[in-house]
C-alpha cells in the first residue's frame, strides 16, 4: 500500500490510490459495481473510481482515510476467498469510521479454515472478545443475540483441540425452555436433552467433519451435554463453553466455575436481557459484580454493532435497548 496510509491526516482535500490484484478487484467492484457504490453510499462526500488495477478515493482528508481503510478491508477480505456483500461492507464502514486501522486489523488473524471456509471475527468488539480468550483463562462474552459470542468461542476451542493446548472439548448449556412450557418429551435421555443442545451440535457441524464428531463423541474428546452433568467433576486440560449462562441460577453457576482444573479454559457466554431462568435471579447477572476484580477473569461485553447476522437484528436490538431504557426513566 502506498504511504497514503500514514496516521497523519492533512484538512485539505487528498487523492488517495489503492492497488488491487485481478481476483480481489473482481470481489471488491460486485456485480455491476454494486459493492463500489455502497462503498460511496457509506460516505457520500467521497468520489470513488476503480481503473485497471487500481481504486482511486478523492474527497475531505477524514472521510478518504475511512473510506481508504473500508476499500483495504474489503480487499483482504477478498484475498482470503470469501465473498463481499453488503453486511460486510456496513460492518467495515462502521469500523473504519472508529479507526483506520481497525477494519484492516480485524481480518488479521483466523481462527479456522474449513472447506474455502474462514472463521475469522468480523467486528472490533469481536476481535477484542478473541484476544481475551487468548489472554485469561476465564472470559465471559456477554451481548445481544448475533454477535458471535458463542460461536467464536467454540471456534477457539476446536482451534485449541487441533493444536493439542486441551485434550478435550466439553460444551454446556443449562436445560431451560425460552419462555414455553414444552411439557413431557418422549424417547431416551439423550432424545429428550438433544433439542437444548442442538444449537451447539449445528455449529460444530459447521467447524469440523461432520463424520468425525461422532467419533470424538464416543470417545469423549467431545462432550455435548447439560448443565447438570458438570455436577462434582474436575475438568482438567479442557476448554469449556458455557452457552445461555443467562439462564443459570447463582448456584449453578458457582458450581460450573469451580469445576476449572489445571490447564483447561472456560469461555462463558450469555445474554442478560433474555433471562429464563425461573423467578428471573440470573446467575450470570450476579457474577459480574461477584467477580469482576478477581484476576485472570475477564469480562467482555458485545453490542448491537458487533452482530453479524441480518441488519435488521441490530436494528431490532437497538429498538428493545431504547424501549426499555425509556421505560426505566420516572
Amino acid at each position: 500500500m502506498p504511504s497514503d496510509n500514514a496516521d497523519f491526516v492533512p484538512t485539505e482535500p487528498v487523492t488517495l490510490r489503492v492497488d488491487v490484484d485481478d481476483v480481489s478487484m473482481i470481489r471488491v467492484l460486485g456485480v455491476h459495481d454494486r459493492v463500489l457504490a455502497q462503498v460511496e453510499r457509506e460516505f457520500p462526500d467521497v468520489s470513488v473510481h476503480a481503473l485497471g488495477n487500481q481504486i482511486t478515493i478523492e474527497g475531505e482528508a477524514q472521510k478518504a482515510h475511512q473510506a481508504m481503510a473500508l476499500i483495504e478491508s474489503l480487499v483482504n477480505l477478498a484475498r482470503t476467498g470469501e465473498e463481499v456483500d453488503g453486511q460486510q461492507v456496513s460492518r467495515s464502514a462502521r469500523m473504519a469510521r472508529e479507526s483506520r486501522d481497525a477494519a484492516t486489523d480485524v481480518l488479521a488473524a483466523p481462527i479456522l479454515s474449513r472447506g474455502g471456509r474462514t472463521i475469522r471475527p468480523k467486528t472490533l468488539g469481536q476481535k477484542r472478545y478473541v484476544e481475551a480468550m487468548d489472554d485469561h483463562t476465564i472470559v465471559f462474552g456477554i451481548g445481544p443475540a448475533g454477535t458471535g459470542k458463542t460461536y467464536l468461542a467454540m471456534a477457539k476451542a476446536v482451534a485449541a483441540l487441533e493444536s493439542k493446548a486441551v485434550d478435550r472439548i466439553i460444551l454446556t448449556r443449562p436445560a431451560v425452555e425460552a419462555g414455553e412450557r414444552l411439557g413431557f418429551l418422549p424417547g431416551t435421555l439423550s432424545e429428550k436433552i438433544d433439542p437444548y443442545l442442538r444449537p451447539l451440535f449445528d455449529a460444530l457441524q459447521e467447524m469440523m467433519n461432520p463424520e468425525l464428531v461422532p467419533k470424538l463423541l464416543a470417545s469423549g474428546t467431545l462432550e455435548v451435554a447439560p448443565l447438570a452433568y458438570m455436577r462434582g467433576r474436575t475438568l482438567n486440560k479442557s476448554f469449556i463453553v458455557l452457552d445461555e449462562a443467562q439462564n443459570t441460577t447463582a448456584e449453578q453457576m458457582k458450581m460450573f466455575l469451580t469445576r476449572l482444573g489445571f490447564d483447561s479454559q472456560m469461555v462463558i457466554t450469555g445474554d442478560i436481557t433474555q433471562v429464563d431462568v425461573p423467578g428471573g435471579h440470573s446467575g450470570l447477572r450476579a457474577v459480574v459484580d461477584i467477580l469482576k476484580d478477581v484476576e485472570g477473569i475477564h469480562f467482555h461485553t458485545l453490542g448491537a454493532t458487533d452482530i453479524v447476522r441480518h441488519q435488521l437484528v441490530s436494528d431490532i436490538v437497538d429498538a428493545y435497548a431504547r424501549y426499555d431504557a425509556a421505560k426505566e426513566k420516572p
